[in-house]
């Protein structure tokens, strides 16, 4: 570590156990990390709000659980066991600084890492590659198996931290990481072309919002789907046609009309997205906030020669290629409004409302 003087404390949001709005506890007397051989300690500017980071506080990831995740979303699900809590199916160590979007500015490294990287602007890459040589989808996520952005300082792999030249505040480009590179590894694992027509669910949520400016950007028909209060800002993103949430797609758009379904509500209205996909189609998902458990008719699959791709892994090419569309301004930040982290479970409550477009942001107090 670089021999700059730090404090030895910092502010910071702990999960204490799953539940309630309760088990978050902001605290100023956490100790600073230091960064380990091949870490950076990174001064967190700003880190947005994320499903995960809700869905791991209220134990929606536990195969006890069976609803949406609203129904459990301020106090948690009692049915929850800690063994199978965390997203991977393992117990989370806790407590946990949680926070899958870190936008800061390196500024130490552990032994091994360049020195010149000090001073570097960095997104922190939120689904890492697993360390060691393990299987092939291996993965941890920031925040969640590791600690994450919720507090002024947070240390990472040097890897998995990219340097990001641009003019966008920290609030704006921590609306990024999670959001944008779930919806791009959406798109990519399921191969959409200029020119094809994509469905997309929630959209004006983070990932929704974010699914429907990169499907712009490679040339598709957007067609979103989103709350009726919501539908005009969904438009302005760049969607060529928007739904209202909960009107009969099949009778909107007819059976057999679009080559993509990017998902992220699944919920009772599922089988209809079937129905929508034409022969040879395509569906991704990478969410399930209206209920985990569908109907399928597995007819319909394989008799429409329908491919499915379950999309939680990501290539490291899908952060590298986020970190460029950035910088060419080929993609914009969605804020909706940002908060100071002591603010987290106000912030977490407006989250949940879904009374907005886009992401929340924490902004950590800077030290004196």
């Amino acid at each position: 570590m670089s021999k700059r003087r730090f404090p030895q404390t910092m502010a910071g949001v702990q999960l204490v156990g799953h539940g309630g709005l309760d088990q978050l506890h902001y605290r100023q007397d956490l100790p600073v990390p230091r960064p380990a051989a091949g870490e950076v300690l990174i001064r967190v500017g700003a880190a947005a709000l994320n499903n995960t980071d809700v869905n791991t506080r209220i134990g929606w990831y536990s195969k006890a659980v069976t609803g949406d995740t609203n129904s459990g979303a301020a106090a948690g699900f009692a049915a929850t066991v800690d063994a199978d809590a965390g997203w991977a199916g393992a117990p989370l160590q806790l407590p946990r600084i949680q926070g899958a979007d870190c936008c800061g500015e390196i500024v130490a490294v552990g032994a091994g890492v360049e020195p010149t990287r000090i001073g570097e602007r960095v997104l922190v890459r939120t689904m890492q590659q697993a360390p060691g040589p393990g299987a092939a989808f291996g993965c941890i996520t920031l925040g969640s198996e590791c600690d994450g952005g919720f507090a002024q300082y947070c240390a990472v792999r040097a890897d998995e931290s990219f340097a990001v030249n641009c003019a966008l505040s920290d609030v704006e480009l921590a609306s990024f990481p999670c959001a944008y590179s779930t919806a791009e590894n959406m798109l990519e694992r399921a191969g959409l072309k200029a020119g094809e027509r994509v469905l997309i669910t929630g959209a004006s949520g983070g990932v929704g919002s974010a699914a429907v400016q990169l499907a712009k950007r490679r040339g598709a028909c957007v067609i979103a789907v989103c709350g009726r209060d919501k539908m005009d800002e969904v438009a302005r993103l760049g969607a060529d046609r928007v739904i209202p949430r909960g009107a009969d797609l099949v009778a909107e758009l007819g059976r057999d009309s679009v080559a993509l379904v990017v998902d992220l509500v699944a919920g009772a209205q599922w089988p209809e997205l079937l129905e929508l996909l034409q022969r040879g189609g395509r569906y991704a998902v990478a969410g399930a906030i209206a209920g985990p458990l569908v109907e399928l008719d597995v007819r319909t699959l394989y008799l429409k020669d329908l491919s499915f791709f379950g999309c939680t892994y990501q290539p490291r090419a899908v952060f590298e290629n986020l970190v460029r569309y950035i910088e060419r301004g080929e993609i914009s930040p969605v804020v909706a409004r940002s908060y100071p982290l002591a603010e987290i479970v106000q912030a977490q409550q407006d989250f949940m409302a879904k009374k907005f477009v886009g992401k929340l942001v924490l902004v950590p107090p800077r030290e004196t």
